[in-house]
């Protein structure tokens, strides 16, 4: 598995992203999805990989900075047919690892608190993320979990 920085006009990059927003609107309560469109992870500062195999395409992931010292992990996304093969795992800790060489301290996330986002929930906290309240533009919602994690070293 290679992860490398993601090409946001690559059509098979496109069709991951375009699935996980759509998945996320699907099952998430109006005014409760906080799902980044391809527009937003194409914004300056934004740190956006993909992990590939060969020329499959395994899974997504990006990191938003918050300011000089904490960043928010954000559009973590594995294909289907890569599930259960650790690349969930691999994306988020190269953003961690990535993260950390820039200097950021922590890294926060914003995931769904019900059953559809079960697995990703334990995929964070295995890595070491935590419950914590909101942050930056966050408000409190009972379909929203934040998690937190410092990253220095």
């Amino acid at each position: 598995m290679e992860i490398i920085r993601g090409d946001l006009t690559d059509r098979r990059i496109v069709a991951l992203l375009r699935h996980h927003y759509d998945k996320c609107h699907e099952v998430t309560p109006p005014g409760s999805c906080h799902v980044f469109s391809l527009d937003k992870l194409a914004a300056p500062g934004i740190d956006f990989w993909a992990a590939w195999e060969g020329e499959t395409l395994l899974g997504i992931g990006a990191m938003k900075p918050l300011d000089g010292t904490h960043g928010e992990v954000k559009s973590m996304h594995t294909a289907e047919s890569a599930r259960r093969r650790g690349v969930g795992g691999a994306i988020l800790r190269h953003i961690i690892a990535t993260s950390r060489t820039r200097g950021l301290r922590r890294l926060s996330l914003e995931t769904g608190s019900f059953a559809y986002f079960a697995p990703a929930v334990a995929l964070y906290k295995a890595h070491g993320f935590t419950e914590c309240g909101p942050f930056g533009g966050y408000r409190p919602d009972p379909y929203s979990l934040f998690l937190t994690r410092g990253i220095a070293a």
